[in-house]
């Protein structure tokens, strides 16, 4: 206990699933309120009125933010017959944090990547978004060593 009387792990150590989910629903926020999602979370981190958010969590936001304009180009390429515009927005959360993480996130490997978006897709948005998320993330997961050499 800290001398505040908190906890400073209120619900313990936090798994990646739980630190992609929390970052998936702070993008989600930004998106809705049309704020900066890095600017959100820095609201949040270190505020009492909020749990705990995880490094990994942070890292995700920052990493799909900083490299946004890559991630959409590559979306709007590999989504056959959807726009960016037209995806439900948490599953464009889902997908940007999938596409960071097959690309950019080292210590992730490529199925780990698709399989926690899947799950986390299947937990809070349609029944026909799991099987749009695996599709996008698994056409991009195919050529992901191309891609890594050129990004």
């Amino acid at each position: 206990m800290t001398s505040g009387g908190k906890s400073p792990n209120r619900g313990g150590p936090i798994s990646r699933r739980e630190a992609r989910k929390r970052a998936v629903e702070i993008m989600y926020e930004s998106a809705q309120r049309g704020s900066d999602p890095v600017t959100l979370l820095a609201d949040r981190v270190g505020s009492t009125d909020v749990d705990p958010i995880a490094d990994y969590t942070i890292s995700l936001v920052e990493g799909v933010n900083a490299r946004r304009e890559s991630i959409d180009e590559l979306l709007a390429e590999h989504a056959q017959g959807w726009t960016l515009d037209r995806m439900p927005p948490v599953d464009l959360a889902v997908l940007r944090v999938g596409v960071y993480e097959l690309l950019w996130a080292e210590d992730v490997p490529d199925p780990v990547a698709i399989d926690e978006a899947v799950g986390i897709v299947k937990e809070l948005s349609t029944d026909d978004s799991p099987r749009f998320v695996n599709g996008v993330l698994g056409r991009i997961g195919t050529i992901a060593d191309r891609l890594r050499a050129v990004l």
